[in-house]
């Protein structure tokens, strides 16, 4: 059987994104705990300010977000038939999207009743529930062999970062209406 091949450019954004969604999600734990902790807080004591660290990921996940967004229903459009894939970005999307919305005060200020911080405990609780969905649906499908696939380094010829500008030129020409 042929090992499992994941374009490159997919590894990147996917690993890219995965690394600093896993980042922020802690760090969002983090800010639950020491501001809000309803439905419980962690035993630990959380020194810094992690409402700005954690608004601080937004920097680089935004956009990466949103190149790996436009990969996903473009170029690897085939996998998000796989609903584990497609309900992981709609939950990345609610999260992201709640965030740029917040005020950073709210929570200092204890005003944990806004319907936009509500949201984003939503998108927070979704991407925990959809990431072990996502993980359970790859070893599902193909196991070890496939989950490894992500994370390999290896790229197959015409696959290297300088061909990425014509993959993508070729996946617009043939999905371009024909005159």
């Amino acid at each position: 059987m042929a090992r499992p091949y994941q374009p490159s450019l997919l590894r990147l954004l996917h690993g890219g994104t995965s690394l600093l969604v896993m980042v922020a999600w802690f760090s969002g734990l983090a800010v639950y705990s020491q501001y809000d902790g309803r439905w419980g807080r962690l035993p630990l004591v959380f020194k810094g300010d992690w409402i700005d660290i954690h608004g601080s990921l937004a920097v680089p996940l935004v956009p990466l977000a949103l190149l790996f967004g436009l990969y996903a229903i473009s170029l690897g459009r085939r996998r998000l038939n796989q609903p584990a894939n497609a309900v992981a970005l709609v939950a990345l999307a609610l999260a992201i999207a709640t965030g740029k919305l917040m005020h950073e005060d709210w929570l200092r200020e204890g005003q944990v009743q806004h319907l936009i911080y509500s949201l984003h405990l939503l998108g927070w609780v979704g991407i925990s529930a959809t990431v072990i969905w996502h993980l359970s649906s790859i070893l599902k499908l193909g196991g070890l062999p496939l989950a490894s696939s992500m994370i390999s380094l290896s790229r197959h010829k015409g696959d290297q970062p300088r061909d990425w500008p014509s993959q993508i030129r070729r996946y617009f020409k043939t999905t371009s209406p024909r005159p």
